[in-house]
């Protein structure tokens, strides 16, 4: 079990040991039954975050690797699509009991590849059990429709597996986004080619390791490494793969929808947010304020649902900033294995200074720029950065429009109800929402004023398995979670059966 309770020294040693396999050779694709590397011989590197040292080379998969996965994947269709929803449902509990008890493994993995700090890794791997448990439980009944008669026809549904599917995961929290895309299509009877991103694709081999090891026959789940150019472009335009769920960039989505339009795939996207907490000044401003702190600085801000915009009623909004700031002072920054730390390192250079950039951007907007702490003892080379708070923010303002994705927030003053609602709403984007209020009624009113997939009140993001997960606007397509999954992952066929009551019209005498 991987658990915050671990000592860095513990959680240091482990991931030592854990990692030393991706140093011994290239991390290769799994097509089949086989482990090849790239048809082309080319890899990638992968670094870590921490201080830039070489984790592993990657296969670099091209649009040949692609194919004979999407082959693979079409080969093992029918026999997948045709076992029982019962045998599918023991084999994915197994490939939930083996993730289990590799969890501690996954989890130092994870922390190293990402930079995300260990006590939120520390769960990742058992959200991805309770995943694949979620819908292995599902499995049985995914066939199942709906009996719709009338008068004299008996109309029913059914469900059946929409073929080969592509599943193309983010690097923020890889593991658990993988078994949160990857357990429903398995569940429905589909069989999946997965292009990991290429920021961080050592956990996507510790999933397919555990799913075989349980049984999933070879075939079932296949995986492609590669750069979203190459790997990502072919999987997306590929004949035989019938749709594709990613989660990513607003921008990427749009590609990948426009490179699967030729073959009519079926999409579903989970994009970008720039998702507004509002508080107002009747709200438990202790708990909102502690809502506030963990949803832009817990797992490095990196995260679509995180609240990156607060929007705070002009009567409490210095007390309430002046609190933000205080608090943020005290996050702790530091090594991503230590117990102890809050904020790691981002994921990439490159991400790192896009992430940085967006103090200069405030500053020149005319908004005043907060900085944390960052960490005194952290390894040179790595993606360290420094927690902010942009305050004196205007709605118009790039900071307060644009996703920054890191652990930087801005703050907005509203002065009304209205006025909370209309600057919620007017972004692109339109994943999450949370507000706090003690008004019940102002509760109902602004929820359902906000443009958003999702509306947390008094409450931080709490994921809860059989509710739908997703956005409006640029924040993406389609719902997952519960039986939203399987809409998306299969087609529904309806059976209409005649009475003989029904009149058939007769023509030509």
């Amino acid at each position: 079990m991987a658990s915050a309770a671990h000592t860095f020294e513990e959680n240091l040693e482990a991931a030592t040991r854990h990692l030393a396999r991706f140093a011994e050779a290239p991390l290769p694709h799994i097509i089949g039954a086989d482990t090849p590397l790239s048809s082309s011989g080319e890899t990638f590197a992968n670094a870590s975050p921490i201080d830039g040292g070489h984790l592993a080379d990657v296969a670099s998969g091209n649009a040949a690797d692609i194919d004979a996965a999407a082959r693979a994947a079409a080969a093992a269709f029918d026999a997948w699509s045709a076992t029982p929803g019962t045998e599918r449902k023991q084999i994915l509990h197994r490939i939930a009991d083996v993730i289990a008890e590799r969890a501690h493994q996954i989890a130092v993995t994870e922390c190293v590849d990402t930079g995300q700090a260990i006590r939120f890794m520390s769960s990742a791997a058992l959200r991805g059990t309770e995943n694949f448990r979620f819908f292995a439980d599902q499995a049985p009944g995914a066939a199942d429709g709906l009996s719709l008669p009338s008068a004299d026809h008996v109309n029913y549904t059914t469900r059946h597996p929409i073929g080969p599917v592509g599943v193309i995961t983010p690097w923020n929290t890889p593991f658990m986004l993988s078994t949160w895309k990857i357990a429903p299509a398995l569940a429905a009877g589909c069989t999946v080619v997965h292009k990991p991103a290429e920021w961080s694709p050592l956990t996507a081999q510790l999933l397919a390791d555990a799913a075989l090891e349980a049984g999933l026959p070879p075939g079932v789940l296949n995986v492609v490494h590669g750069l979203g150019e190459t790997a990502g472009k072919s999987l997306t335009e590929h004949p035989d793969i019938k749709a594709i769920a990613f989660v990513g960039e607003s921008a990427t989505g749009s590609h990948i929808q426009a490179q699967g339009a030729p073959t009519l795939k079926r999409v579903h996207f989970e994009l970008g947010g720039k998702n507004p907490v509002i508080v107002f000044d009747d709200a438990d401003l202790e708990r909102a304020l502690d809502a506030v702190i963990f949803m832009i600085y817990s797992l490095n801000g990196e995260r679509c649902t995180s609240s990156s915009r607060v929007l705070i009623q002009e009567s409490i909004y210095e007390q309430f900033t002046s609190r933000i700031a205080d608090k943020m002072a005290k996050v702790p920054v530091g090594h991503p294995l230590d117990p102890n730390s809050v904020i790691g390192p981002l994921i990439h250079s490159r991400h790192l200074d896009k992430v940085c950039s967006y103090a200069d951007v405030a500053a020149a907007e005319g908004a005043d720029v907060i900085w944390g702490h960052g960490w005194s003892d952290a390894p040179p080379g790595g993606n360290w950065m420094v927690p902010m708070l942009f305050t004196g923010a205007r709605s118009d303002m790039r900071v307060a429009r644009e996703e920054i994705f890191g652990p930087v927030l801005t703050a907005i003053a509203f002065s009304d109800e209205a006025d909370a609602t209309k600057i919620a709403n007017d972004v692109p984007y339109g994943l999450a929402a949370y507000l706090w209020t003690s008004d019940v009624g102002r509760a109902h009113r602004v929820a359902n004023a906000l443009d958003a997939g999702m509306i947390w009140v008094n409450s931080q993001n709490v994921r809860h398995l059989p509710t739908p997960f997703g956005g409006t606007k640029a924040s993406g397509i389609g719902r997952d979670g519960g039986d939203w999954s399987f809409d998306f992952y299969m087609e529904t066929k309806n059976i209409s059966i005649a009475l003989d009551t029904h009149n058939i019209p007769k023509l030509g005498g």
